[in-house]
Order: C-alpha cells, then structure tokens, then sequence
C-alpha cells in the first residue's frame, strides 16, 4: 500500500531501511469512495494526505454556492488545507473524492513526531512546500499574463490524464472560468487554422 508514497519521498530524499519503517509507523491508509469527503468546511483539517490512488479535488463553496476548485490531487501528489493543518483553525476548504481513492493519511500529531524524530521528512516536507509554493507562483502568473488558451494548453501539457479523468465544469472552475468559456476555449483550439 506504500509504495507510491516511499517511491516519491525517494525521488527526492533517500531513506535507509530503518528511516523507512519509523516512516511507515506513523502512516495510516484510508479509502474514500467517489464523492466521500475527506475534510469539509468549518472542521479542523487533522491530516496531510498523500494519493496512492484516484483524484480528489480541494475546493472552496462562496456565499452565492458558487464551487471554485483551488487543486485537483492525483496519483502521487498531495493534498491538505495547509492553513487548517498547522494552526488547528476550521478549514475553509473541502477535500472530495473524484474517484474511489486510495489514500495515506499524515495526522498533526504524526507530523509533529516524524519532524523530531527523522530529519530526513523535514527535509522532504520542506521539498514539498517549495514545490507547491512555486507551482502556485506559475498557476499565478499564468492567470495574470496568458490567454485563456495558453492557459488550457499549459494545464493539458503539465497534466496530460486530467482531462480524461476530471469533467470539463471542473477544469473550468479550476481555471477561473465558466464551463460555456472553456467550451469556447476548446472549440477554438480543435478548429482547423
């Protein structure tokens, strides 16, 4: 069941075996079925989830009811309301499954201990981070300085599966624009020039 997670952590730190099973200790697997929550709006975000498999997606609901998708999480990657996580307030996001998911769960308190106890997570940890922060710094500066069509075209070429796996209102949401745009967007794009 660990594999994914001790594949990825190893592309970017290396664990002796030892480092691995006090890992591995702390790691606790779930599963959602399509649709299940994994956090909703107002309760504390207890967990770091690491996707072994399926998608989820990370959203926020405004007043008018309005989705916004701020992630989609596949296999590999991570997702948490980071905010929530560290300083214990009510999240102001929801985490839902797209897909039947098979996921490792990271609790504060297993956090807080792998932190003291392997160097090595820190490390990583820190990794993921930076990872993130830029990937949001380019998803940024893609919304402030692309057309709408460079703008699908980075998201399919980064992302290549996300189309087949996440329906199109959501790739809008994601995108900042209504699903009728993104139609347009894609129309656009498949003409014959």
């Amino acid at each position: 069941m660990y594999e994914l997670f001790f594949q990825s952590f190893e592309e970017k730190v290396p664990l002796t075996g030892e480092e691995r099973a006090t890992i591995q200790q702390f790691l606790t697997p779930k599963k959602l079925r399509r649709k299940q929550y994994l956090l909703q709006e107002g309760d504390p975000c207890r967990h770091i989830a690491f996707v072994e498999k399926g998608a989820l997606k990370l959203y926020h609901v405004d007043a008018g009811g309005s989705e916004h998708i701020v992630q989609f999480a596949l296999e590999g990657w991570t997702i948490s309301d980071l905010y929530s996580f560290l300083t214990g307030e009510a999240a102001t996001y929801n985490i839902e499954a797209l897909e039947d998911a098979e996921l490792i769960l990271i609790s504060k308190a297993a956090h807080e201990e792998l932190l003291r106890k392997v160097p090595k997570y820190e490390t990583y940890i820190r990794l993921q981070i930076t990872s993130a922060y830029l990937a949001l710094q380019r998803r940024l500066t893609s919304i402030f300085s692309q057309s709408l069509e460079e703008r699908y075209k980075n998201l399919l070429q980064q992302y290549p599966t996300i189309i087949q796996r996440v329906p199109q209102h959501m790739i809008a949401s994601y995108m900042g624009m209504t699903a009728e745009t993104l139609s347009r967007v894609r129309r656009k794009l498949n003409s014959p020039r």
